[in-house]
């Protein structure tokens, strides 16, 4: 019973570290984002409380990304203070050695991280979609949209005062198959329909191939070869669909379906949907390596020198996993490998700390 009172202890004071430093890191995220936001709308907006309003929206997405880094030093801390209270060696004397505190904290860290996956992820996915909403009204490509449903791509674009709806059944590396191109006045009566088999699309001077034209009159003529002057290119049509923090996991499984049946790669959905899955195991050996690191300390060095190298470690795990990623998406790797590869390399190292961890 004493055990599982101390243990009680334990998860109350764990819990309040991981706290306090999350408050920490939301509070600079909020003021760096702020800033951020301040400059963005000095010049297309006057509104005192919106640039607070996105920094709010926004933050919740902000502070996921970096919970990882929050785990170690929050571990670290909780280190320092039973420490220094000499609560450490009391709780020896209880019969938790060294290994029955890190698997205690393993398993808290693993449970904190499912919460932070089922329920705050979602959470901040929802909130980051309203960001990039008002955001993007106030951007200069606010008129113009993309979607990729399981009808195809849809592309509405503006050009020279007429509005432009294209849609293609399949996406093949540059090429949009089996396209049509809709161009409508400001009332959004029809004046020109275009039905083309292929759409080179790499540029914004599109090149289109075996087009049936119509006009408003319905006079119908075929060209086999044609350009077509459009806001969009390649690149900015793959960049429309890369911000995927601002869907919650069930809206990245069904638009996964959809670009899987148009064709569109879906390396950067598994890359995000593989993060989420690996998410509460990352979490969970950033604690075992923070709690090694801080078991291992002599207790006459410096503790604030070990904080320093805790984050230092949590840089070079961002970088690693971050050039990870890159090679998964750019097919340099298998995806699953490029997400979990990071993960696999801490287990292996953190495996050798625990194998001695009750000689400290």
């Amino acid at each position: 019973m004493k055990i599982q009172i101390h243990k009680l202890y334990l998860l109350q004071k764990f819990l309040k570290k991981i706290f306090l430093v999350s408050s920490i890191f939301f509070a600079l995220v909020l003021i760096v984002n702020l800033i951020e936001e301040i400059n963005f709308l000095k010049e297309v907006n006057d509104n005192f409380f919106l640039p607070i309003w996105l920094t709010l929206l926004n933050a919740p997405s902000l502070l996921y990304e970096i919970f990882p880094f929050i785990i170690l030093i929050s571990t670290q801390i909780f280190f320092i203070d039973i420490i220094e209270n000499k609560e450490l060696f009391i709780l020896k004397n209880l019969g938790l050695n060294n290994l029955s505190i890190l698997k205690f904290i393993l398993f808290v860290t693993f449970i904190f991280s499912l919460f932070i996956i089922i329920i705050f992820y979602n959470f901040s996915s929802i909130l980051k979609n309203q960001y990039l909403l008002i955001k993007n009204s106030f951007s200069g490509d606010n008129k113009y949209l993309a979607v990729i449903t399981e009808n195809g791509l849809w592309i509405r674009d503006v050009i020279d005062n007429k509005i432009v709806i294209i849609n293609a059944d399949k996406i093949s590396g540059q090429l949009l198959l089996n396209a049509s191109i809709t161009e409508f006045d400001n009332n959004y009566k029809v004046q020109k329909n275009l039905i083309t088999k292929k759409i080179d699309v790499l540029k914004k001077n599109w090149i289109l191939y075996d087009v049936m034209i119509s006009d408003e009159e319905n006079n119908s003529k075929k060209v086999k070869k044609m350009s077509y002057l459009s806001n969009f290119d390649l690149e900015k049509i793959n960049s429309l669909f890369s911000d995927l923090s601002s869907l919650t996991y069930f809206e990245l499984v069904k638009l996964k379906k959809d670009y899987k049946l148009i064709g569109y790669s879906t390396n950067d959905i598994n890359i995000q949907l593989q993060k989420i899955y690996s998410f509460p195991f990352l979490l969970s050996i950033m604690s075992v390596i923070s709690s090694i690191l801080m078991i291992n300390i002599k207790y006459q060095n410096n503790l604030i020198f070990h904080i320093f190298i805790g984050i230092m470690l949590s840089v070079v795990i961002y970088y690693i996993s971050h050039f990870s990623g890159l090679l998964g998406s750019n097919n340099k790797i298998p995806i699953t490998l490029s997400v979990w590869f990071p993960v696999l390399i801490l287990s292996i190292i953190s495996s050798i700390g625990v194998i001695r961890i009750n000689e400290k």
